[in-house]
């Protein structure tokens, strides 16, 4: 086979980070609109660190489940995934990501500890077999674009480089000068507008965001359709593109109904951010004919099964 008719090699991973100081904790630095840049710039120089190279490796998604900071990692060239996986057995890279933290954040050294997961397998575990480390980066596909936020992260990050010394003595002003107006990363261009109120049934409701016991509402409920439920949610949704539906059925297919609607919804959440309306949910709830778990949700009435 000629090497221009094989598919580009590509992979997936995700790097847990967990502060082991007490008085430091990486999800509620990268929550605060201040200290988010000053985060996201460690983590961007520590993996280019890593890979020799500022595009070795991307980041697609930060998520914040404390105590830890979960980045979802691309790569797109084997050669990278190999000086990554060298990097992080060494602790290059963990070392490299507390330098950065202290110099972006201008406080002491942040002890951290690290942990690599590709899909269900925990690869410190396996980490002196490279081979097989990197087939299960490999047989992980991303399963998403990077996110709005990251992109956003990633132009501002640019033009600080452009415009300022990269010496390290000035990261405390570079991440003032990467603080957002008023709205943290509003959703500029995106294709899903957030509408400040929508109408169901003849009566008008304020857009918020869907919360905790909408979550657990709709896991409760939904029942079989679930995967409808993601299908429509789908259309404006990346994250939950095909395969991934499937894919969620299939890993928690022994926690059951509940818990796999919960899973999907829980993609949703934390893909699309602010833009996780009760709007969107409500409209693929009314797409799937469950107006009844609809109405649950948005406190019109109180049903026992929705489904």
């Amino acid at each position: 086979k000629m090497a221009g008719n094989s598919p580009p090699w590509t992979g997936s991973a995700y790097l847990f980070l967990q502060s082991t100081c007490k008085t430091i904790a990486l999800p509620s630095l990268y929550e605060s609109s201040q200290k988010k840049p000053c985060v996201f710039k460690a983590l961007k120089l520590a993996l280019a660190d890593s890979t020799g190279s500022v595009n070795g490796v991307d980041m697609l998604k930060v998520h914040c489940s404390h105590p830890h900071l979960i980045v979802q990692l691309r790569f797109c060239k084997r050669e990278n995934c190999r000086r990554f996986l060298q990097s992080y057995r060494e602790g290059a890279l963990q070392k490299s990501l507390q330098s950065h933290l202290q110099l972006s954040l201008a406080t002491t050294m942040v002890p951290l500890e690290v942990e690599l997961k590709a899909g269900s397998e925990h690869l410190d575990k396996m980490l002196k077999d490279e081979d097989r480390c990197l087939e299960c980066i490999y047989r992980e596909k991303p399963d998403r674009l990077p996110d709005e936020e990251i992109t956003e992260l990633e132009e501002c990050l640019k033009s600080l480089m452009l415009h300022q010394s990269t010496n390290n003595n000035v990261a405390g002003k570079d991440c003032s000068s990467l603080k957002s107006p008023s709205q943290p990363y509003p959703p500029q261009g995106s294709s899903f507008p957030i509408q400040l109120t929508f109408i169901f049934q003849g009566q008008q409701f304020d857009n918020r965001t869907i919360t905790p016991d909408d979550h657990q509402k709709f896991a409760k409920s939904v029942s079989k359709k679930w995967k409808q439920v993601g299908r429509s949610l789908q259309k404006s949704c990346r994250a939950l593109r095909d395969p991934v539906i499937d894919n969620l059925a299939l890993e928690y297919d022994r926690e059951g109904l509940y818990e796999q609607a919960y899973q999907m919804l829980l993609r949703f959440i934390q893909s699309e951010g602010k833009k996780a309306t009760i709007a969107r949910l409500i409209a693929a709830l009314e797409e799937n004919g469950l107006i009844s778990l609809a109405e649950e949700i948005l406190g019109l009435h109180s049903s026992e099964d929705c489904s």
